[in-house]
């Protein structure tokens, strides 16, 4: 599975982005969608996630208001939708697709992307 990541860019604060994830699996089923994401010096965190079963989406409480996160099935691709972005919210994003069959799921990593946020 090649999971293809982009959206990534600079913006102001107060701003907007869109990240995309979009995962070439074939024959397996995406189960979910997630971003984690990290600031230089600090470790990764949780940013938000979409179970494609339930359409559910959990969000960190950093972001809780702020992002979202939505998919188009024909596309096999999520988006993260980041509104109201902050300073604080620069990192370097990773998407992740958790994809399989009935038995076995996998998870699945894109090669990041560098968001921006200045003041």
């Amino acid at each position: 599975v090649q999971v293809t990541e982009s959206g990534g860019g600079f913006v102001l604060a107060g701003g907007s982005l869109r990240l995309s994830c979009g995962d070439s699996g074939g024959t397996l089923r995406t189960y979910g969608t997630g971003w984690f994401r990290q600031a230089p010096g600090k470790e990764r965190e949780f940013v938000a996630r979409l179970n494609w079963s339930s359409d559910v989406v959990y969000t960190a409480n950093s972001v809780e208001g702020r992002f979202t996160v939505s998919r188009d099935n024909a596309e096999n691709t999520a988006y993260l939708q980041m509104n109201d972005l902050k300073p604080e919210d620069t990192a370097v994003y990773y998407c992740y697709v958790i994809a399989g069959d009935d038995v076995t799921q996998r998870q699945y990593w894109g090669q990041g992307t560098q968001v921006t946020v200045s003041s």
